[in-house]
This record gives structure tokens, sequence and C-alpha cells, in this order.
């Protein structure tokens, strides 16, 4: 599903007009990046939480010259799912599915 998408069923479903919605998913995504570039985390109770994560400094190779560089301790961003959500997921008969049949 891509963002128009989820932009779309959101209107559809609470009967607000797509440009409004489109600015609220905007100005959503918009402050998730800027308080996470700013080092916070952010918690939404029965949804997940998107959080920096922090990589430790490595020594990685370079196979196409056979050489092995450094790569610095740095934060990535990243989502974790609530217990709610991945018990949704889990008891989805959608995903049932679609899994593969032994």
């Amino acid at each position: 599903m891509t963002k128009a998408e989820v932009i779309t069923k959101i209107s559809e479903k609470t009967g607000i007009q797509k440009d409004d919605v489109t600015q609220t998913v905007e100005a959503f995504f918009k402050v998730v990046k800027e308080s996470m570039a700013e080092g916070e985390n952010i918690y939404v109770r029965g949804f997940g939480s998107f959080i920096n994560k922090k990589r430790a400094k490595k020594i990685a190779r370079n196979i196409s010259k056979n050489t092995a560089i450094v790569i610095d301790e740095h934060y990535i961003p990243a989502f974790k799912p609530s217990k709610v959500f991945i018990e949704k997921i889990k008891n989805s008969k959608k995903i049932k599915e679609l899994a593969p049949q032994d």
C-alpha cells in the first residue's frame, strides 16, 4: 500500500477531504523525522515506537579493493511494533492465507 492509498483510505473512513488528510500525514512524517533527528524517540501506545538505534563502531571490508574500512558509531531509525500490533498481525486471517503451506 502506498502513501497515496493510505491517504485515500483515511479520507474515506473519516469523511475528511483528501487535501486535509495529506497535510496531516505529511505533518506527522515531518514531526517524526525532525524529532528523531534531534535524538527523541516517539512512542504511540497500541501502535509502536519510532526509535533511534545505536550501531557500534566496526571494521568492514571493501571487497572490490580488498581493504578494511572503519564505520564509525552511528544511529539509524527503527520501528518497534507494540504487543497489541504484533498480536493483531499474528491473528490476521489474511496473513495466514498468504503463508506458504507445508
